[in-house]
């Protein structure tokens, strides 16, 4: 639209948009629907980061038009949910977690559930925290804090096949944080909503609001480094980087990802590769 402050239009061309899913969708039409609803503001692509099952409520952050590139740098990265899991014997809530910190914390073995999309071979994730927080009965409330890719449902199964408990499912899951994004700052579809119709109406205050700048994002899941002025040019057409390209190279790490900024403006995410003068090759530009 144009009648959209630069601002706003800036942030509907690379943002994210922290959601509260509801339960029923699945995360697939959560991101259809938002693209749909922004599509009048001229929002082309979405993309989510990281599946929710349908029945499964809370944080699934929606990436917005060219930030739908950065989808691969923020899956994998760890999940915080709470659920209940029923338990089909009778068990104390100190047996139960007794159990779970000698044979689900760290890292284990999990074999992915027949339904899911991915291959179905056993591989490694890690459990950092998965704590019983109230019994009612056999229903046994919880939080855990695994490793992206792990399947709550199967690590609730699994739980179950130890003889004291004689199976166990899960019955509800939420979850409430997915890397950076976390529930406190997450909008419902409805927020969403009243947002597109006020800034229609020229109050783009709260849309603002929601929209999370990609940049920002970026800064918090890698390291930052500074490029000089006179590479800024070269390096948005994607070059190689150069040792000669950086502010602080001298604190270059020796291998994974970084963020390379001139100032505040954002220009690519970049992989170590040491060739020669070429430390540095790029992953995304954003051009």
């Amino acid at each position: 639209m144009e009648n959209l402050s630069e601002e706003t239009k800036k942030l509907l061309e690379f943002s994210i948009i922290n959601i509260d899913k509801s339960s029923g969708p699945t995360s697939f039409s959560v991101s259809d629907y938002v693209r749909k609803e922004l599509s009048s503001l001229n929002v082309k692509k979405t993309s989510h980061f990281g599946t929710l099952d349908p029945k499964v409520t809370g944080v699934l952050p929606i990436a917005i038009n060219r930030a739908c590139k950065l989808t691969g740098f923020f899956l994998g990265h760890n999940k915080t949910y709470v659920g209940i899991m029923h338990v089909n014997n009778e068990i104390s809530e100190k047996e139960l977690q007794e159990i779970i910190n000698k044979k689900f914390l760290g890292k284990i073995k999990q074999l992915p559930p027949r339904k899911s999309r991915v291959k179905r071979e056993e591989r490694e994730r890690e459990i950092l925290e998965f704590k019983i927080i109230e019994k009612n009965n056999k229903d046994f409330l919880f939080i855990t804090d695994v490793q992206g890719g792990t399947y709550i449902r199967k690590l609730c199964s699994d739980l179950g096949e130890e003889e004291k408990l004689g199976g166990a499912h899960m019955l509800e899951l939420r979850r409430i944080k997915a890397g950076i994004f976390s529930e406190d700052k997450s909008v419902t579809l409805y927020q969403l909503d009243k947002a597109i119709e006020e800034a229609k109406a020229g109050n783009e205050e709260n849309l603002i609001k929601i929209l999370i700048p990609a940049e920002e994002s970026i800064k918090k899941i890698l390291p930052v480094f500074q490029a000089k002025e006179f590479s800024v040019k070269q390096l948005l057409t994607g070059k190689p980087i150069f040792l000669q390209d950086l502010e602080n190279s001298k604190e270059l790490p020796k291998e994974g990802k970084f963020a390379l900024f001139f100032k505040e403006k954002f220009i690519e995410i970049a992989h170590i590769s040491p060739e020669g003068d070429i430390v540095a090759r790029p992953e995304f530009v954003k051009n």
